[in-house]
């Protein structure tokens, strides 16, 4: 062979060389730079500041459990991820293939092998020990000084207080009235420095109740009763979220818990078992009130309504028209300031943000002030109003409620005129 053939080939061989080495060197560039950006998305993931649902700022006694709980046992899981990816990568670069032979192979060696069983198992032993002792306190239901009946269906949630054997609700008795039942629905309103205990089930699926800054999950099962305890010394709104997956609006079904303070809580159940008031004859409100019942109290009850035309008790009876049998409680509407499963919020942004980020001390008054008019968020109101089914996802379409009997589950097309839903908005207003 010439000597100019061998050099050819020299050059060849050294030019693919070449050429593998920068395309490991790029094929790693790529990988790196794909686990960088990950890492950093991950990362800035929980960097929000507007992070209502927060599990890292617990607000109550159980949720603070749950946190001096959480953060060591992520921090361990930190240490030790990190020492095992830097353990990989040290193996990776050091013995990556540079052509050389094969070294020696030998099978297992029994003292490394029991080590790395016992280091898990006495971390595990660790984490189990505290694990245990934290779930069965959140269970614990024998010191709890206030019970509320949760209820989930598609796609909101009901609460409702019992009356105690001593006449009070949750240790609070009426100040004009005998105390009755009190239901309600999309904000669970509660006492500050109070243990309550939800007592949750569901009437048609399996949801989940959850309020990250007051405690855990829970799920909510037809047929069956499960306990969450929920406790605050902080007055203020804690939102939540189903965390079962529900049907169609299961993202859209939430919930907030709202702490008032002992007198400001008096105040709200005060508010809550006033008489009804009909609206001032000839008013706009009047004829809403005639609108409502025409149009909304097969499904909706506000408490004490009476028909203008015969005197009777207006009562609701959505176990006919709605699957789960319920639709939400309207005596105070305008009471709360969320609607449809408090997917939409019924303050503007401007009053919403005066409400959620007031003092503690403010807080009780400007939530009991209810939403005025010029609060009040018209324009998700009326869409509702104007077509529920087109703003927030539900079976209610008439031609597709065969497997559930016609009923609807959610709220159905109504085919409102603009002139009935101003009608109906006057008259909500007066429902606080």
């Amino acid at each position: 062979m010439s000597h100019e053939k061998v050099h050819y080939r020299t050059i060849c061989n050294s030019e693919r060389a070449t050429s593998s080495l920068e395309n490991m060197s790029s094929r790693g560039f790529r990988v790196a730079t794909t686990v960088a950006g990950v890492a950093a998305t991950t990362l800035l993931a929980g960097c929000a500041s507007d992070a209502p649902q927060d599990t890292w700022k617990p607000a109550g006694p159980n949720a603070q459990k749950i946190q001096d709980l959480q953060w060591p046992i992520f921090l361990t899981a930190g240490i030790v991820g990190v020492i095992v990816m830097a353990f990989i990568a040290f193996c990776v670069v050091k013995y990556r293939d540079r052509g050389q032979a094969i070294p020696d192979q030998a099978h297992g060696k029994a003292w490394l092998e029991y080590l790395f069983i016992a280091i898990p198992a006495v971390i595990l032993t660790a984490i189990a020990i505290p694990t245990v002792g934290v779930v069965m306190a959140l269970n614990d239901t024998d010191d709890t000084e206030c019970v509320i009946n949760v209820t989930g269906q598609q796609w909101w949630w009901e609460y409702d207080y019992e009356v105690g054997a001593d006449g009070t609700i949750c240790g609070y008795a009426p100040s004009e009235v005998a105390a009755s039942p009190i239901i309600t629905s999309g904000q669970l309103v509660i006492p500050a420095d109070t243990k309550v205990l939800l007592r949750g089930t569901s009437r048609d699926v399996i949801h989940s109740y959850w309020i990250p800054r007051l405690n855990g999950k829970r799920d909510m099962v037809p047929g069956r009763v499960h306990f969450l305890r929920l406790e605050s010394d902080t007055p203020g709104i804690y939102a939540g979220q189903c965390t079962e997956f529900c049907g169609l609006s299961h993202a859209n079904m939430r919930m907030e818990t709202v702490v008032l303070e002992s007198a400001h809580f008096q105040q709200w159940i005060d508010n809550e078992l006033e008489p009804y008031q009909a609206p001032a004859e000839g008013s706009l409100a009047a004829e809403g009130e005639t609108t409502f019942i025409a149009q909304c109290s097969r499904c909706h009850q506000v408490n004490g309504l009476v028909d203008p035309g015969n005197g009777n008790l207006v009562v609701s009876y959505p176990d006919q028209f709605v699957y789960s049998g319920a639709a939400p409680n309207l005596t105070n509407f305008l009471g709360r300031n969320t609607f449809a499963g408090a997917t939409w919020d019924l303050l503007t942004p401007e009053c919403r943000t005066d409400v959620w980020e007031s003092s503690p001390g403010e807080f009780g008054d400007k939530y009991l002030a209810g939403v005025s008019q010029d609060c009040l968020n018209e324009i998700d109101l009326r869409e509702w109003l104007r077509n529920a089914p087109a703003k927030k996802p539900m079976y209610a379409d008439p031609a597709m409620l065969e497997q559930s009997d016609g009923k609807v589950r959610g709220m159905p097309y109504l085919g409102l005129s603009e002139d009935q839903i101003d009608q109906l908005i006057a008259y909500l207003l007066e429902r606080k």
